[in-house]
């Protein structure tokens, strides 16, 4: 095998690469074939043939297999459309940057949220992140699970995730620090907390009420599991299976059977802005505690180093330093 000429590479992706062509590469990929991509294109087919070559010729190699079933990457395509991807949506993130500058704010900062992070928080850092000509950073929200939160942010998608660190997660070229840990309320309508209150803590009783529970396999609704099976109990199938804090809320305070269980700081914000009320048990989880990801490679933006700094300074304003455990990873960087 020749050896790879890394000058030479570089010097024709300078001068012949633009950014059509990896838009190109996505559109491939995205439709599996030259005829759907130049479709997709409002190009012809032989245009599309022509600029895949020229874009393998750069690369010194082919991006793509053909088959009968279409074209899928090669290793060396899996890892130039990853840059692919990355290089387009900062390209679309520039775009709102400069939207941002143009409507009075420093720059536009992209963030990934799993369920059940208080929005008090985020509200919270997006006043304490001014950027450095004291102007405001504007955000953008993007909620998912971890592993969806984390691709997007390898794939720049997203500048910045708030989750839990776990030592299920893949933290492979990304930096991560743990902001937090949370801590386990039961909540109930008004009425039926005032019941549940009036007596201990019986695990039969609350597993024959109507539960609201995230989906099966995400770390709360594991928890849960858990609890029950430690009293001895099968754990009760949910007649609502949902991580939106709002809608919990509104089944919660419209329902005289209904509970749930969600982190302490959630139960606080739904009783202020839902009415439902915490039922004073004490029981104990596992659950990983709430992290900051950030990518470990390459440079961070100004506008991320100031809404980083801002939800550090408030979260450890609001919980203090979180102290280190078992399931408390120590920091991911310096």
């Amino acid at each position: 095998m020749a050896a790879f000429d890394a000058p030479e590479v570089l010097r024709r992706l300078s001068s012949r690469l633009k950014m059509r062509h990896l838009i190109l590469l996505l559109s491939i990929r995205q439709h599996g074939s030259l005829t759907r991509a130049a479709e997709h294109m409002a190009s012809s087919q032989p245009a599309i043939t022509n600029a895949l070559a020229e874009l393998e010729s750069m690369f010194g190699a082919p991006l793509f297999d053909r088959s009968v079933r279409g074209m899928a990457p090669t290793a060396l395509g899996d890892v130039v459309l990853a840059r692919a991807r990355a290089m387009v949506n900062d390209l679309g993130h520039l775009v709102q940057d400069m939207e941002a500058v143009a409507s009075g704010h420093g720059a536009h900062v992209h963030v990934g949220v799993t369920p059940f992070v208080s929005g008090h928080i985020l509200s919270a850092a997006m006043q304490r992140a001014p950027a450095a000509d004291e102007t405001r950073v504007s955000v953008s929200i993007h909620e998912g699970n971890s592993d969806q939160l984390l691709a997007q942010l390898r794939d720049h998608t997203v500048d910045i995730v708030i989750g839990r660190a776990s030592s299920a997660t893949d933290v492979k070229h990304i930096a991560f620090e743990v902001l937090y840990r949370q801590t386990p309320r039961l909540i109930a309508s008004r009425r039926l907390a005032a019941q549940l209150s009036r007596g201990p803590l019986n695990w039969q009783a609350l597993a024959e009420l109507d539960w609201i529970l995230g989906a099966p396999l995400t770390p709360i609704r594991e928890q849960v599991t858990d609890l029950f099976l430690s009293a001895g109990l099968t754990p009760p199938a949910p007649v609502v299976e949902s991580h939106s804090s709002k809608l919990i809320g509104e089944l919660i305070v419209g329902s005289s059977r209904a509970v749930s269980i969600v982190p302490a700081d959630i139960a606080d914000e739904l009783v202020r802005i839902a009415g439902v009320a915490v039922v004073p048990y004490s029981f104990e989880w596992t659950l990983p505690p709430i992290a900051m990801f950030m990518r470990a490679q390459g440079p961070r933006r100004t506008a991320e180093q100031d809404f980083a700094t801002a939800l550090r300074d408030t979260c450890k304003s609001l919980y203090g330093d979180p102290a280190p455990d078992a399931t408390n990873p120590p920091r991911g960087w310096v």
